[in-house]
């Protein structure tokens, strides 16, 4: 195959998959499985197809090309105008992270976590997120590909894919690399700081807003500038409270949507109907079928039972710690910011219409937060600190196993109703194992993931 195909490269001898039972998936590159031709020359660029399954050949490590993933991440982005923060805006933030951590002092027996704060552009963002985004969805990836290159596949099924077999593999990788790249570059010119997905997506204790995607999320709010910038600086400086307190947290979280990923079942009787039917509905006179074929759901993952049960667990655990957040912003804004109310509910409504965060995250993983547990955790966290107190509240944060279930956000107002502590450590001194965390130790040395 030629490095870099030419205008004449579109004859029927061009076809790498020609006489294969891989031909039809040429044709899911915008290509037509029995030659380039087309009435009126509506076909699409075939020097776009040859150069997309080139790349889907190009050698790589891993289930993912993630090379090719950051490099269409960064071009996404590079399609709006992206400035450097100034340093009045670097500054607005410092000012703003600094004075969130003031008044979350009294909110929580956790300590700050923040180190450094400062303003990012987009592409600033993209580059100090994407080894955790890395972390996040090679799992994912690395399961989706096995599943494809299984010897457990059918017998029929790989006598027909034959050498072609380890290409399909490639193909499902390159798909989602095309997918994670768009996805993280759409979402940079969205997020808003770094752990808008209730995930440390940056390095620990480092505080980060995005100037640029601020005005968008307060538009219509009538609200000041300087109010917006410290509601999310709050946000910000509770998550890193939460992370830096809770050292099994990270993994815990990160661990789960691993978890999630090694369920993947991949169902290929599935797949070869869904080709068939994308296959039947193109029209080689209308590119934009091809291109709709391209961005469809062909190797989209219908859920197992073991996804479906590290999902709910996942989805619990992110509820709490927006719902632990939402808490404390709550109690820190009460008294001091009177459109903290307007601020927070924007941000719910956000979260509850599928915000950006939410939508990639989705895509990405395959995994939501479910806006209602957002509220239940919320109500629950604010319960506990009303009946036993701020340090009761953040001790349960002390091990995994005390944290509250899907049946307890079920019923928020009644965790722990009438306990004094949690009853797995009914053998144990609470307030010592309490200190334990806030000093900086895990509280539970069995619940590293």
């Amino acid at each position: 195959m030629n490095d870099k195909p030419g205008p004449e490269d579109s004859s029927d001898d061009q076809n790498p998959f020609k006489g294969t039972p891989f031909e039809a998936m040429f044709g899911m590159f915008g290509g037509a499985p029995g030659g380039a031709g087309g009435p009126g020359g509506q076909m699409p660029d075939l020097n776009q197809i040859f150069g997309q399954i080139q790349s889907l050949m190009q050698p790589y490590d891993g289930p993912l090309n993630w090379e090719a993933a950051e490099d269409l991440a960064r071009k996404t982005v590079a399609q709006q105008p992206d400035p450097s923060p100034t340093q009045r805006e670097k500054d607005a933030v410092a000012d703003a992270v600094r004075l969130a951590d003031v008044w979350l002092d009294g909110t929580t027996s956790f300590p700050s976590g923040v180190r450094t704060a400062t303003a990012w552009s987009r592409a600033e963002w993209l580059v100090n997120t994407f080894e955790v985004w890395k972390l996040i969805i090679t799992p994912v990836a690395e399961s989706s590909v096995n599943s494809v290159n299984s010897e457990s596949l059918p017998e029929e099924v790989r006598a027909m894919a034959g050498p072609m077999m380890g290409f399909l593999g490639k193909a499902v990788g390159a798909l989602m690399a095309n997918q994670a790249g768009t996805g993280l570059g759409t979402l940079a010119g969205e997020v808003l700081s770094g752990t808008a997905i209730g995930v440390p997506l940056t390095a620990p204790g480092r505080a980060a807003l995005i100037p640029a995607n601020v005005p968008a999320f307060a538009e219509g709010l009538g609200v000041s500038e300087d109010d917006v910038l410290l509601f999310l600086a709050l946000r910000e400086a509770a998550h890193l409270r939460l992370f830096a307190a809770v050292p099994w947290l990270r993994d815990h979280v990160i661990g789960a949507v691993t978890e999630h990923a090694q369920g993947v079942e991949l169902d290929m009787s599935n797949i070869q109907e869904r080709m068939q039917d994308q296959l039947r509905g193109i029209n080689p006179q209308d590119p934009a079928s091809m291109q709709q074929m391209l961005e469809g759901d062909l190797f989209a993952i219908p859920e197992s039972p073991r996804q479906k049960a590290a999902k709910e667990r996942l989805e619990v655990v992110l509820a709490l710690v927006e719902g632990w957040v939402d808490e404390l912003v709550t109690q820190a804004t009460e008294e001091r910011m009177p459109s903290a109310a307007k601020l927070q509910e924007a941000w719910r409504r956000r979260r509850a219409l599928g915000g950006p965060a939410e939508q990639t995250f989705a895509t990405l993983v395959g995994l939501e937060m479910r806006p209602r547990r957002l509220r239940d955790a919320a109500t629950l966290w604010g319960s506990l600190r009303t009946r036993q107190g701020i340090e009761a509240r953040d001790g349960v944060w002390m091990s995994p196993h005390l944290l509250p279930t899907a049946a307890d956000l079920d019923d928020p107002l009644g965790f722990r109703e009438g306990a004094e502590a949690p009853d797995e450590l009914s053998e144990v001194d609470f307030d010592a194992e309490l200190r334990k965390l806030l000093d900086g130790g895990s509280g539970d040395s069995d619940s590293q993931e």
